[in-house]
């Protein structure tokens, strides 16, 4: 057993080693610690000095990046990005100028802006070999490997990114012009993918981008989400709504998709390729994918009237609320009254949509009742948000994947971050818990390697934990050529383990 107790002079913990008694100061830097000053407290096993390690399943008390880019308070209920409120970003601001703000670090200039959109609308124009991959499809496929797939056929055809995997010195990292240029891509291949999917499904004609139109209105135009009185152009209620929530949903720290974005990033892989990474995880049916299942819950509700015994089913455990609840927020998520403010904007359409009375109706019991107010079941922005999209006339295969648009902008932003930052090749460690095999014959610390040193066909036996004597580990020895090998690649790939 360990015991931590705080001292006087410089922030740090002291940590005394029950099982050594051995004392250790750990440095405390605004209010985390390194894991690597916990590795610093080792136990011998055999000639070994064994690190502790950190268990943390799910990573609920672990941070993995140091960024710059959101801050969330979730005790407070606060969102910032770059400092900045999300408040004022909302009332001030549009979509594209928190896209420049997150991944430049300032708001832009009209010049800037306008750049910033012939190069992702330029990108948006697909090959046909995107096109075809997407039309391979049947109409009634899912939209998420459809995505995939056009993403996939994107990279395939992009030369920076394969002359990034031909080479051993990094592409991107250390040349942020080459890494802003891919970035710009990469918008445009979503944009594109995610309008040719809606157009195949539908079986509508897709509308290349025009040059100078702003990122949303030219997804809707590719998309043939036009205005409805002169049936050329996007629909500019809808542009004005999306370029508001939008900025809601730009960036939010280190969700489960930008964690697995930056994980990707870590292997010095292209932009596209991680974003691909982070769809996958957004998709999953606790993440975005919760969205599909609440869906399906109102459906299956079919009327408000019958909303009590629903949540008399969840109470009792026969029943899930998705869409309810966040890890991060004690409190409010601020991003809900901003959305409450763009629904109050469109309720004649959000009142028309069925589904949406139920799900105001169940908000309504969610919001009074003590079961769900004692453990702060909320309804979450994600799902607040959809009920937007829903009243804007979006159909609920095509919203997880429109959102993910806005999404991916944050993730980039913190893939542009990880080039600025150390090469670190991300490689968690485990704590074993199965059994093991040991040998009889341990080898001396100093001998040579050699085939003899290996044990003999049949001589292992499984142990458990509790019961494997630490000197009875088998050790395999790394030869001097492993190991030169070894440097050589580091040297090669920049690459620290």
């Amino acid at each position: 057993m360990t015991s931590l107790e705080a001292t006087t002079g410089p922030a740090h913990l002291r940590v005394v080693d029950s099982r050594t008694n051995q004392e250790y100061q750990v440095p405390i830097h605004d209010n985390y610690i390194r894991a690597k000053d916990l590795s610093k407290i080792t136990i011998q096993d055999g000639d070994v000095a064994e690190k502790l390690r950190i268990l943390d399943n799910g990573f609920e008390a672990t941070a993995c990046m140091s960024s710059a880019i959101t801050f969330i308070d979730g005790q407070r209920g606060q969102v910032q990005y770059r400092g900045t409120p999300i408040q004022d970003l909302f009332h001030n601001n549009d979509f594209e100028d928190v896209l420049h703000l997150l991944l430049w670090s300032r708001l832009p200039t009209e010049a800037e802006k306008r750049a910033t959109r012939s190069a992702v609308n330029a990108a948006a124009v697909p090959p046909k070999s995107v096109v075809n991959a997407i039309a391979s499809f049947p109409r009634e496929a899912e939209t998420y490997p459809m995505i995939i797939a056009g993403m996939s056929a994107f990279v395939a055809i992009d030369e920076a990114t394969i002359q990034s995997r031909h080479q051993h010195k990094p592409m991107f990292h250390g040349n942020p012009e080459l890494a802003d240029q891919a970035i710009l891509r990469t918008l445009g291949y979503y944009a594109a993918v995610v309008a040719l999917v809606h157009c195949h499904k539908r079986n509508i004609v897709f509308t290349n981008p025009e040059p100078d139109r702003s990122l949303i209105g030219n997804l809707l135009l590719m998309m043939g989400v036009l205005d409805p009185e002169t049936g050329s152009g996007p629909d500019q209620n809808i542009e004005a709504c999306l370029n508001k929530l939008w900025i809601l949903y730009a960036d939010h720290e280190m969700t489960n998709s930008t964690a697995s974005l930056l994980h990707a990033a870590s292997t010095l892989t292209d932009p596209t390729s991680c974003v691909m990474a982070g769809l996958i995880c957004g998709f999953g049916p606790l993440h975005g994918g919760a969205i599909d299942l609440a869906y399906e819950a109102l459906e299956q509700i079919k009327h408000p009237r019958y909303v009590p015994v629903f949540i008399e089913m969840i109470k009792a455990k026969k029943a899930r609320l998705f869409g309810y609840g966040h890890r991060i927020y004690k409190t409010r998520d601020p991003r809900l009254a901003l959305i409450e403010e763009l629904i109050e904007q469109h309720k004649d359409k959000v009142a028309a949509n069925p589904l949406l009375k139920i799900a105001f109706a169940i908000d309504k019991v969610a919001n009074e009742d003590p079961y769900f107010v004692s453990r702060n079941l909320k309804a979450n922005a994600d799902l607040l948000g959809c009920f937007l999209y829903s009243a804007l006339g979006f159909e609920r295969d095509m919203i997880i994947a429109i959102i993910c648009f806005s999404r991916i902008t944050g993730g980039l932003a913190h893939w542009r971050e990880s080039l600025t930052q150390p090469i670190k090749l991300w490689r968690p460690l485990q704590v074993y818990s199965g059994p093991k095999a040991i040998f009889p014959q341990q080898r001396g610390t100093n001998s040579t390697s050699s085939s003899t040193d290996l044990p003999n066909k049949g001589t292992a036996m499984i142990v458990t934990e509790a019961s494997a004597a630490p000197e009875a580990k088998y050790r395999p020895k790394v030869s001097l050529r492993a190991r030169a090998a070894i440097v050589w690649m580091r040297a090669s790939y920049m690459v620290k383990n």
